[in-house]
């Protein structure tokens, strides 16, 4: 029993020597949203960021990210700045039955590529007024003019999703899981609160 614990404890050391910082802290910071949503802070996230759980195209399993997303006449959308090479996208593509949370809760979706022209320039236009910053920088990026013209003409490398509602199965959503440290976390800051002497 002892040598399998100290060859245990031999390999836990081992492998937290071979984890470098700086890809602990890029998988933290990428995978934040989601820790922040189990940790029962989806109400306050999820006015800007979306929870996506979808099928792995190659695996068959349950694949979640976290993106920002906008909403436009109460149509959630969101947008793919990493080309369809992004394995999130890749999975859509492959299966947009999907389950959304945000803070108006978890929601059964279709994720639904925006091709109509009409629908794409209202997109266009809310980020001109919202957030021009980014789509100003977007066009750079795609060598692009911002003018209906140009959208158009281009609107193959513009890639937004819409989600529709469904009744069709999708896939589980994140839990609210990790919400029991709060109160544990109170009562440490309670009892290691420094007491004043009277």
């Amino acid at each position: 029993m002892n040598n399998q614990m100290e060859t245990s404890l031999r390999t836990l050391t081992d492998s937290v020597k071979n984890v470098k910082p700086q890809v602990f802290f890029d998988h933290f910071r990428s995978n934040a949203p989601m820790y922040a949503w189990r940790f029962g802070l989806g109400p306050i996230l999820g006015r800007f960021v979306m929870i996506i759980t979808q099928i792995n195209h190659k695996t068959g399993n349950p694949y979640k990210t976290s993106l920002e997303f906008f909403e436009i006449n109460g149509l959630k959308y969101v947008a793919n700045v990493f080309g369809i090479q992004s394995q999130w996208y890749r999975n859509i593509l492959a299966n947009p039955r999907v389950t959304i949370q945000t803070s108006d809760g978890t929601e059964q979706m279709i994720a639904v590529p925006v091709t109509q022209d009409d629908e794409l320039i209202t997109i266009i236009e809310w980020f001109q007024l919202r957030n021009p910053k980014f789509i100003a920088n977007h066009f750079v990026d795609l060598g692009m003019q911002a003018n209906r013209k140009e959208i158009l003409k281009h609107k193959n490398a513009l890639t937004f999703l819409r989600f529709d509602p469904t009744s069709e199965p999708t896939p589980r959503g994140l839990e609210v899981d990790l919400a029991w440290i709060w109160p544990l976390l109170l009562i440490w800051m309670f009892f290691t609160k420094p007491r004043r002497k009277k």
